[in-house]
């Protein structure tokens, strides 16, 4: 068959080389390295047939979209042989790949100002500095076809993950070239391993535009501008790839004044850097600047105007963003489902609804936009009915669903669309494990977690998260570590700071230290979960020192590692200590306390018998951080130290609070009742039966041999209750009188 492809590139042609590998096609492609000319610097695609395959049955089939849309942009005198190119810089030829022509389609504009160039654009044959292009096609040494394969190979298996593979086929091969480092420093980045990166591009033997530009853009993404521009400097040559990607990283890291300032300097603009521009620009608030140069853009494509309606959205202006859309010369699916994302952002959804309709060509991307943005607001049903619709359900769909049922706690319904998916990932079955452990239900969690493993897929961090947040006893709480030690996580800071919280938890003080201090990367929450176990544990001193470890490694405490540190302090008795954390708060970290915060300090100076102290602390509390919870800390001080006057002030206080929680009330109640205030004793117990409040009875939960045993106040349902109470009576009880406990006998017990 005589056929010649060209593909002819803006960029280095070994860009192209590793697009396509070695087939049985008897085809061959060339690839050109044509200048660069303002505002073009898009890869074109050119297909130059003969007159004897004109009509073959390859053409017809291997590449029908493409063929028409190349036959009808040329002009007749064009679509011989003899056609005039500019000569090549540099010539690689290789075997193509079928598969990758797919890959090509995409570049082509279906405007018809802006189709293929034609030939009154192309150099003219009398320029001493072009030759003709080749007529003959150029043999591909097998040399070069292995080379060009195993380039390929190589990227093939970093869009699959697969980067060890990778570089181990890296490692292996005879003979690189350029493109061979490219392709593998392509694959580190891709996979966001920016250090592997960076070492493979240092030891290159010639650096090279593309691997330039891709650092550039690695550094950027990774905010490392220091470096982006170092290597940006020290470019022999730049095109505008590398000035944008540049562009971008200063845009992305918030500095939009610099990155204004270097696309000033910019030789060359095209669509794609004005583009950037504008994102950038509306990316950091400046929504109107960015408008401003999007008005300015000498030329603007159908990504131009989406940019700036998605801008709009992003910033909150719909109106503006809904009537640019309006405003548009040619829309594509993605405008059109940035539009729609945009209505359910804005609380719009008929609109949205109305958009969907009028949508000219909808993708499965279209659909799950509709079926999330309507679940998302609260419109369930709405949403199956879409999802029912829709001709081709992907996992996004499915996940799309599913999570909308389980974030309105609907785990039956999540439960019978998760059986019927013919298709799950890891994302589907953690949704559902999720659902189940954040519901309460643990023994379904574990279930699923259990099929999980038996269909063979492999948990992740984010499987193992839930699975321990769903662990309600210590046997099952060592069979999910040990699990998360299998499969490598011991390391991720989630799933280490859950592991210490449930072992605090579960009285294993001792298996929660052993966790946190191997720990490389500890965070607030890593902190903050020791010292809340130490303040748990009643060691008020102990969670003091990790305090001062935490500001010794430059962790800044947060909210939560306050209340712990106050409620340690308040466990311990420490009442000077607990004065000035609660005043650094917001003295030292420009932190405002919240009622957790004053409830604690109450309970401090409470517990040491500084009533009066603690009664200016509730006076000063502003009035949205003075709830029903201070009043108890302060009421439980009253009671304690028997100060009546205070007591009834605050009871008083109490009352007037429209709650539902038992906690006060019986509290109060025991106050009047430890008084002789029968009267009033007598009120709050009224109050509680016309608010309909009850008190949940007190229980202890212990587990023996893997089952767990519930004990209510007074339960007589065990069925070694005589046993239980023998050894209460016999045994514990003498042991706390020994101790100097004294029980209180006057307790309200609904």
């Amino acid at each position: 068959m005589n056929c010649c492809i060209a593909l002819i590139l803006n960029a280095n042609p070994a860009q192209a080389a590793h697009l396509a590998v070695a087939s049985e096609s008897p085809n061959e492609i060339i690839a050109y390295d044509m200048p660069r000319t303002q505002g073009d610097n898009m890869a074109t695609l050119f297909f130059f047939f003969f007159p004897d395959i004109l009509q073959s049955n390859w053409a017809k089939t291997k590449v029908p979209q493409i063929y028409g849309p190349l036959e009808e942009s040329l002009e007749p005198q064009s679509r011989t042989d003899d056609m005039c190119l500019s000569a090549p810089s540099h010539v690689v030829t290789f075997l193509p790949h079928l598969r990758s022509l797919s890959y090509f389609k995409t570049s082509f504009f279906t405007d018809p100002d802006k189709r293929l160039p034609r030939k009154p654009q192309w150099a003219p044959m009398s320029d001493p500095r072009r030759t003709l292009a080749p007529k003959k096609l150029i043999p591909v040494s097998s040399h070069g076809a292995e080379l060009n394969k195993l380039n390929a190979d190589i990227t093939v298996l970093g869009s699959h993950g697969k980067v060890k593979e990778a570089r181990k086929l890296f490692d292996e091969m005879p003979h690189r070239d350029e493109v061979s480092y490219n392709c593998m420093i392509g694959v580190y980045l891709k996979n966001k391993d920016l250090p592997r990166a960076e070492s493979l591009f240092k030891a290159i033997p010639h650096r090279n535009i593309v691997a330039e530009s891709a650092m550039i853009d690695g550094y950027a993404k990774a905010g490392r501008l220091d470096d982006a521009h170092r290597v940006f400097d020290e470019m022999t040559e730049r095109n505008v790839f590398s000035w944008t990607s540049m562009l971008s990283g200063y845009f992305g890291c918030g500095r939009p004044e610099e990155g204004m300032s270097l696309f000033s300097e910019m030789p060359e603009k095209n669509v794609v850097s004005w583009t950037t521009v504008v994102s950038g620009l509306a990316r950091n608030g400046l929504v109107d600047q960015a408008r401003k140069f999007f008005d300015m853009m000498p030329e603007k494509n159908v990504i131009a105007w989406t940019a700036m309606v998605k801008s709009y959205l992003d910033n909150g202006c719909f109106d503006k963003a809904y009537e640019l859309f309006l405003e548009m010369p040619e829309r594509n699916v993605r405008s059109w489902n940035i539009m729609i994302s945009g209505c359910f952002g804005a609380k719009r959804m008929d609109k949205a609804i109305e958009l969907f309709q009028l949508m000219p060509d909808r993708t499965h991307v279209s659909w799950t936009a509709m079926v999330s943005g309507l679940a998302q607001n609260k419109m369930i049903d709405t949403a199956r009915k879409y999802f029912d619709l829709m001709p081709y359900k992907d996992v996004p769909a499915w996940t799309a669903m599913i999570t909308a049922y389980v974030d309105e706690e609907l785990m039956d319904e999540a439960n019978e669309l998760f059986n019927l998916m013919s298709e799950k990932n890891v994302v589907t079955w953690n949704m559902m494990i999720d659902g189940y452990a954040r519901i309460g239900n643990e023994g379904d969690a574990l279930r699923l977690f259990m099929l999980m493993l038996r269909s063979f897929f492999r948990p992740n961090e984010t499987t193992m998260t839930s699975v321990v947040s769903s662990c309600n006893g210590m046997v099952e709480l060592m069979q999910a570590h040990s699990m998360i030690i299998r499969l490598g996580f011991e390391h991720d800071t989630w799933l280490t700071n859950a592991l210490i919280n449930l072992y605090s938890k579960s009285g294993d003080l001792c298996s929660a230290r052993l966790i946190f201090e191997p720990l490389n990367s500890k965070d607030v929450v890593s902190w903050t979960a020791m010292i809340v176990a130490y303040s748990n544990h009643g060691h008020g001193h102990r969670a003091l020192e990790v305090f001062a470890r935490m500001l010794i490694s430059g962790i800044k405490p947060d909210e939560v590692t306050f209340i712990g540190l106050l409620s340690a302090c308040s466990h311990a008795g420490l009442v000077n200590q607990g004065r000035r954390i609660f005043n650094s708060i917001i003295g030292t970290y420009n932190l405002n306390p919240k009622a957790e915060h004053y409830s604690c300090l109450v309970d401090i100076l409470g517990r040491a018998g500084l009533i009066d102290e603690a009664m200016d602390v509730v006076s000063n509390i502003p009035p949205p951080e003075r709830d029903e919870a201070v009043l108890v800390a302060l009421l439980g001080a009253c009671k304690l130290h028997g100060d009546v006057t205070i007591a009834n002030y605050i009871g008083e206080k109490l009352l007037e609070f429209e709650s539902s929680s038992s906690g006060g009330y019986v509290l109060l109640a025991n106050t009047y009742a430890s008084e002789g205030k029968w009267d009033e004793f007598a009120k709050v117990r009224k109050r509680m039966r016309e608010r309909n409040v009850k008190k949940i009875p007190g229980y202890s939960q212990i587990q023996v041999n893997g089952k767990n045993h519930v004990f209510f106040v007074g339960d007589r349902f065990n069925p070694k209750v005589e046993e239980i109470y023998g050894m209460l009576q016999h045994n514990l009880q003498p042991l706390m009188r020994e101790m100097g406990y004294t029980p209180d006998k006057l307790l309200l017990i609904d």
